[in-house]
């Protein structure tokens, strides 16, 4: 079904036609919320990112622009102010928002659904540990983020398909072996280890070869600690991708023939390199591809396992959440993609550090580990809803604290609890309305400014979604989630829904489409909407 524009949708359409009709050059400019009400529902810096190419007064501009927008928009637009240095500012009409309240009650869960101008088919690639241990809160960040982002890329129109690449292949499993063998190679401890070392069949430890003892250890850790936890931790993956398969099939072989082939591998001292210094996106200097002793690296298998995204499943897009320690590695990625005729699909997203503090403290929570905290151990604690809004909150690209003290909090100061305790109050709202049988009354005239503030931060829902769609800043909707919270509290305390034994009938609209607008929001960071607490 073909979704309604947004109002920001016709601003952005009008202000184009206007422009291109007055002859004038096609510029990039924002259209953003005010940072107060009294400045408007929204304002956009056109006229002064015109002035620039026009070498004239950004205000003269503006008022240039307010005089044709405003029969265009009459009806949606109250007035448009121009003001300096050369912002337009624009106020919704009741009658406007009035209309979209409404368009909420009747899309209910399709509300923020868009129609994608050019629909994508995307592949979101997420948390993707190495299943050499349990899940820790290291893996967390891209976890949640990159779910959350393919809600909303759903949510915007796309096709999305969300997978897991799983390292089961090489140094780093070999490793694994090393540790349950308890040798000098070993690397990786914990109860865990402990565990498939007890397990270890008896013909695998008579023989003590770590290359045959890594990979079966791998697969119970995919399925009896990995797999577990992305489900406890509410993760749906179409798919687990395995590294180790693409080496059986041939894959890496086949990719280093069609490399050789193009004359964009050559040997050098024994080993096979990739000529990424040449690749559009500048790495600083030539990849190996296969060592001297014949192992192939990791950066091969991954160059094979993107050729199968885009040439053999047709991705128009991949999406990557990868650790900021990985940050060197973007570029010869992404130069292997160009080379492979993939220019700009690949996008990686890196994620910064984290810690677990407690009075500002870090803390070590996990008894069993003693080294890190368990991601499961965590949701355990905290619960799942508080564990994800905490981590979502956060922009991926900036390290974050989780405040354990703060999340175990069951009041107001806790940002999940605030947000949830609005669609718990609406519930009980409707709940009463419904047991007492309490009629609708009649409308209690024009808007209190607090019933504005909320419908107008209730329409901006669909907005969102389409700019976190392009932005991926998946922590805008955490913070639009409390905005709402924090417009609907301010309007319950000053506008009763029920009074003189009536229920006001626009405040009982206005406070249903708020209730559905907080489930489709708490829906997409897959956090639970409960009817009381």
């Amino acid at each position: 079904m073909e979704k309604s524009p947004t109002f920001k949708q016709i601003l952005r359409d009008n202000i184009d036609k206007l422009t291109a009709a007055a002859g004038w050059p096609e510029v990039k400019y924002q259209i953003e919320y005010p940072p107060s009400p009294e400045m408007g529902d929204h304002s956009c810096n056109v006229a002064m990112v015109l002035a620039r190419a026009l070498k004239k007064n950004p205000l003269e501009i503006a008022g240039e622009i307010r005089g044709r927008l405003a029969p265009l928009l009459a009806g949606a637009i109250e007035k448009i102010e121009a003001v300096r240095p050369g912002f337009l500012n624009f106020y919704l009409t009741e009658k406007f928002l009035g209309g979209e309240i409404k368009k909420i009650l009747a899309e209910q869960e399709n509300f923020g659904r868009r129609t994608a101008e050019k629909k994508l088919k995307i592949q979101v690639e997420f948390i993707s540990a190495n299943p050499t241990g349990p899940l820790t809160l290291a893996n967390a960040r891209g976890g949640f983020s990159g779910d959350v982002l393919a809600n909303v890329l759903d949510l915007a129109g796309h096709e999305v398909f969300r997978e897991y690449y799983v390292n089961d292949f090489g140094e780093q499993i070999r490793r694994l072996g090393h540790s349950i063998l308890k040798d000098e190679e070993a690397q990786y401890r914990g109860d865990y280890i402990d565990e498939l070392a007890d397990r270890l069949p008896a013909a695998m430890a008579e023989k003590k070869d770590a290359g045959q003892i890594g990979p079966w250890a791998a697969e119970i850790i995919l399925r009896e600690y990995i797999k577990p936890a992305v489900a406890m931790i509410g993760i749906k993956f179409d798919n687990f991708f395995s590294e180790k398969q693409l080496h059986a099939d041939g894959e890496t072989d086949r990719m280093l023939e069609y490399l050789k082939e193009k004359g964009l591998a050559y040997r050098q001292d024994g080993a096979w390199w990739l000529k990424t210094a040449a690749g559009e996106e500048g790495d600083d200097k030539d990849r190996v591809l296969v060592k001297t002793n014949g192992d192939k690296t990791y950066f091969l298998s991954d160059i094979a396992y993107h050729w199968d995204k885009f040439h053999r499943r047709d991705f128009d897009k991949s999406i990557n959440f990868w650790g900021a320690d990985h940050h060197g590695y973007v570029p010869r990625l992404k130069s292997a993609m160009s080379f492979l005729g993939c220019p700009g699909r690949v996008e990686i997203l890196l994620m910064q550090m984290m810690r677990l503090v407690e009075g500002g403290r870090e803390i070590k929570m996990s008894k069993r580990q003693g080294i890190y905290v368990l991601l499961t151990d965590l949701v355990k604690e905290v619960g799942l809803d508080v564990t994800r809004f905490f981590f979502l909150m956060h922009a991926n690209n900036k390290a974050m604290d989780f405040d354990l003290q703060l999340a175990r909090e069951k009041s107001s100061k806790n940002p999940v609890y605030y947000v949830q305790y609005a669609h718990a109050r609406i519930c009980s709202i409707l709940k009463k309305i419904e047991e007492l049988k309490i009629r609708e009354s009649g409308e209690s005239g024009a808007m209190h400014p607090t019933e504005k503030k909320l419908a107008a931060e209730l329409i901006r829902w669909p907005e969102l979604v389409e700019e976190v769609a392009e932005n991926y800043e998946v922590q805008k909707i955490c913070f639009y989630a409390v905005s709402l919270a924090d417009k609907f509290h301010d309007f319950y305390e000053k506008c009763p829904v029920i009074e003189n034994g009536g229920a006001d009938k626009f405040r009982l609209e206005l406070i249903k489409a708020g209730l559905q607008v907080l489930k489709n929001c708490l829906a997409c960071l897959g956090v639970s909407a409960p009817e009381r607490m």
